[in-house]
């Protein structure tokens, strides 16, 4: 009798920890990953989520790197081939934006190149352009460089299906959500830029930036992509130390428009653990 109650006593305790469990799962389970493509240095691959009330899908391109080997930011410098996604139009998905992690810089000189020397994760901002019920069949194609000594350039084409209503695994959700948190922050009150002016007759961009306290006397990163023909050279720090600073980025232009007004220009800052990013506009 009293063995009898045991079990039955376990098997109460064992369904109320099943319960338990899927009430602290996410509510929304559903997400589907393509299969890997495979390249000399790394793999790729692209996981998305079922659609949104409003039709946004969320999705990530996941770029494996082999130990010693890198690619590449939106603006990798004077050479590198950032990460270029086109979505077959008969999926019934556009893609709407993709974003970038805060990179690092590699190299000196005319060898200087920005971008990722470990694993990274793109957020996609993809939107469903049908609204018939009916499964998504993705196919994207990709082409990104993936260096070592040299750049080898890596295409692949990336399919997956959502299939409305069915469940699959729960971790892909949780990668598409830790990709997006570790993106650079918006500006804030303890980090942030002050100002910022575009001076013709040096040809560069004037910063005073506020840095987080957590930064301490670092020097932080700057990185700066525009529109086509508008290149950036190594900024030039002030004098100053602590979180307040200053820095010069000379602007170099390639083509017979040299004119910066209007252009809106992407800056993302690293300071310490942290990275903001923002849009800096110059009448």
């Amino acid at each position: 009798m009293t063995k009898r109650l045991t079990e039955e006593k376990m098997a109460r305790c064992v369904a109320a920890a099943s319960l338990l469990l899927l009430f602290f799962l996410p509510a929304k389970l559903h997400a589907a990953a393509s299969e890997w493509v495979t390249a000399a240095g790394g793999a790729i691959r692209l996981v998305a989520a079922q659609p949104e009330a409003d039709g946004t899908i969320p999705a990530i391109l996941e770029v494996k790197l082999k130990p010693g080997w890198k690619t590449y930011w939106r603006n990798p410098g004077a050479s590198g081939i950032p990460p270029q996604i086109t979505i077959d139009p008969s999926s019934g998905v556009v893609l709407k934006g993709i974003d970038f992690p805060a990179p690092k810089n590699f190299g000196e000189g005319a060898a200087r190149y920005v971008g990722y020397d470990t694993p990274v994760t793109f957020p996609l901002t993809l939107t469903r352009t049908r609204n018939d019920g009916s499964d998504l069949a993705i196919r994207a194609s990709v082409f990104l460089g993936i260096c070592e000594e040299i750049c080898i350039p890596v295409q692949g084409e990336l399919n997956l299906v959502l299939k409305k209503g069915e469940f699959d695994n729960p971790l892909d959700e949780v990668r598409i959500a830790d990709a997006v948190a570790a993106l650079p922050q918006a500006p804030s009150n303890d980090f942030n830029v002050t100002k910022a002016s575009f001076d013709a007759e040096a040809g560069a961009i004037r910063l005073r930036l506020q840095l987080p306290p957590e930064s301490k006397a670092d020097q932080p990163d700057l990185f700066l992509a525009g529109p086509s023909g508008m290149s950036f050279g190594k900024p030039a720090f002030g004098a100053e130390t602590g979180v307040q600073r200053t820095a010069d980025i000379p602007v170099r232009f390639s083509g017979k428009d040299k004119d910066i007004k209007g252009k809106p220009i992407a800056l993302t800052v690293r300071a310490g653990s942290r990275s903001m990013e923002t849009t800096l506009a110059f009448d």
